[in-house]
């Protein structure tokens, strides 16, 4: 089957090609159908590829063609193939089929919903390129295709001036911070000769090129700056809120097993450059802890229901970073993988609460809908409990999993996490009672349209939902189980480093304070939206709900100085300047021509006088022996 891996990217790819070339006259629903039945058919071979890793435990490289080869320089167009891309395999054709088969009703009546199926398909292709790539050039390609799928995906719908420059926003940000992933791959090959990991690793483990400390900080930072840029971390996370203007399961894919997790992906693939990088390590911790605090405080106070989703996707994957950050990498991909499930349920349960309030996404105008939507509100629930951290649900195991890691390297560290932990808890149930509990504060015409949703969403949403219970069972903490089946299954290519075990006493205290303060915190969110007060924010709560005035401080220091930079140079140096210049030329070369065609006068005698004069001239400059 590991021989068959190229057909998992090539499925998306020919139903981009059929749905982008045809979009204009495929049916909307043929169209659908294609996108969802690649999908699957990728999905399907993912779960061969997975079940022959699992058996053998093999890691093996796919040769395709030589990509690029100059002299010494071998790049091949490579696979990798081991435990670690079987999982991302998985989850990222698993969770995009659900997705597709939520989009064809979500999406049923836009007019360009083929080609809204083209970008989705070509959006897993670039993101299944990434995760299989053999070398960091084959990893670039697809992080450079998620970003260009990003950008049509957010502003798919273009005419909105508002869509197109979250797209464009999106776009920007990724692009700085592919400039430190691109620095870090040069480096890689200007001081190892080659970008395949095989290789790349092998050296660093075998020690065949010894470099400073400083050297392997170095290069892990700059391909940390790429993760920064690609999975919104501090400061380049005000793309990602912002990209909620794309359609709801477009922020599902983005937001939840694709494109945000692909930094700690590469993070996790580079394991053995960290592991010899101390203070780039570090330097994650710090900025995954501080992302986790700052976008879990924002998301208390914000109203759309998307952008409370949002924030806590920024914050979840400060969690991620911190994980990787202390040396838990399989804690890391442990909390990707049950974070897409809970996420993905609960971006796709508010596209149904979106969908069925007829586009409406402030959470202050609904309330109640528990009534008309019992299998969305009971999802929503299951979603909410998983990214809490309720013992038995998914996002407890990942969660707690983190938290111990911490608490083993910093308790200081820990009681910050701790405290962004709590934060979670609270926002998610202050959205869930706002939007489903209490009476409903629409319009009467929202109200007399409030339903349930079609099959093909409340599908999705159910699977999702029992995910979100059971996807947290492969990895049983050891108070409960020694055998942790995640990390087994991942030991070849990815172990923690430097994590120190906890005595199962200590486990257990840690276990028991933040349940106790998730259900306190959650009893406070009870209380607070009981009978809601929409006052105007004042003081710290209306910091919170302006976001730090992060993107404000943003224009102000970088957007328009840059932009006044810009005209100046417009102003003075284009046109005064190089316009200047070019014009100057012209019309010198056109007065000197005018003056010129005057000697033109159609006189044969004054063109021997002419004549004559240059003659003379000639005679004196020898005569008088005049170089010339």
């Amino acid at each position: 089957m590991t021989n068959l891996v190229y057909l998992v990217p090539l499925f998306p790819l020919v139903g981009f090609l059929i749905n982008g070339i045809g979009w204009r006259k495929i049916p909307k629903s043929a169209g659908g159908v294609i996108g969802s039945l690649a999908i699957l058919a990728s999905f399907a071979v993912s779960l061969g590829i997975f079940f022959e890793v699992k058996s053998s435990g093999a890691s093996t490289t796919v040769h395709l063609f030589n990509f690029i080869e100059s002299g010494k320089l071998l790049i091949p167009f490579a696979f990798q193939v081991d435990a670690l891309s079987s999982l991302f395999l998985l989850i990222i054709t698993g969770i995009g089929f659900l997705i597709h088969v939520y989009s064809t009703s979500y999406m049923h009546e836009d007019e360009g919903m083929v080609k809204y199926f083209a970008y989705l398909n070509l959006f897993v292709f670039s993101m299944l390129l990434l995760v299989l790539g053999a070398n960091y050039l084959i990893m670039f390609i697809g992080w450079e295709g998620v970003g260009l799928c990003s950008y049509l995906l957010i502003g798919f719908w273009f005419k909105n001036r508002d869509y197109t420059n979250a797209a464009k926003k999106a776009f920007v940000m990724n692009r700085i911070g592919d400039l430190g992933f691109l620095v870090g791959m040069l480096l890689i090959l200007f001081n190892y000769g080659t970008l395949s990991y095989n290789e790349f690793f092998g050296q660093l483990n075998g020690g065949q090129v010894q470099l400073s400390a400083n050297m392997y900080n170095w290069i892990a930072i700059c391909l940390f700056i790429g993760a920064m840029g690609k999975s919104a971390q501090i400061p380049l996370y005000t793309w990602l809120p912002d990209a909620m203007a794309g359609p709801t399961p477009v922020s599902a894919l983005i937001h939840a097993a694709t494109m945000v997790t692909a930094g700690i992906y590469m993070i996790a693939r580079s394991n053995a450059l960290y592991n010899l990088a101390p203070a780039a390590l570090n330097l994650v911790a710090i900025i995954g802890l501080a992302t986790a605090i700052l976008a879990a405080s924002i998301a208390i106070r914000q109203y759309d229901i998307k952008k409370v989703l949002a924030y806590s996707t920024v914050s979840q994957l400060g969690f991620m970073f911190l994980a990787l950050g202390v040396g838990a990498y399989t804690t890391a991909v442990f909390h990707v993988m049950t974070h897409a499930f809970f996420k993905a349920l609960l971006f796709l349960g508010s596209g149904s609460v979106i969908h069925a309030m007829g586009g409406e996404q402030d959470i202050r105008k609904m309330g109640g809908l528990s009534k008309h939507m019992k299998i969305t509100s009971a999802t929503f629930l299951i979603g909410c409990l998983a990214i809490a951290g309720i013992p038995g649900f998914s996002g407890f195991f990942s969660k707690d999993e983190i938290l111990a890691s911490v608490y083993a390297h910093s308790p200081v560290m820990y009681y910050l996490a701790l405290g962004a932990a709590l934060m979670t808890a609270f926002y998610m149930f202050r959205l869930f009672f706002l939007t489903f509990t209490g009476s409903f504060r629409g319009t009467e015409e929202q109200h007399h349209h409030l339903h349930e949703s079609p099959a093909a969403i409340t599908i999705p949403l159910i699977v999702l939902a029992i995910m979100s219970v059971i996807g947290g069972y492969v990895g049983l903490p050891a108070v409960i189980s020694e055998h942790h089946t995640l990390n087994t299954y991942l030991s070849s290519v990815v172990s923690n480093h430097g994590v120190h075990h906890l005595e199962h006493s200590t486990e257990w205290m840690l276990m028991g304070l933040s349940t106790g303060l998730v259900i306190v915190m959650i009893i406070v969110a009870r209380v607070a939206t009981k009978t809601p007060n929409f006052v105007e924010n004042t003081g710290l709560a209306k910091v919170l709900e302006n976001k730090w005035y992060v993107d404000e401080l943003y224009d102000a220091i970088i957007v328009r100085p840059i932009a006044a930079l810009s005209d100046a140079l417009d102003r003075f140096v284009e046109k005064l300047g190089i316009d200047g210049i070019v014009n100057g030329v012209g019309r010198l070369v056109r007065w000197g021509s005018e003056r010129v065609r005057l000697l033109q006068t159609g006189q044969v005698g004054f063109y021997i006088f002419v004549m004559v004069i240059g003659m003379a001239l000639l005679f004196a400059i020898r005569f008088f022996g005049l170089n010339y």
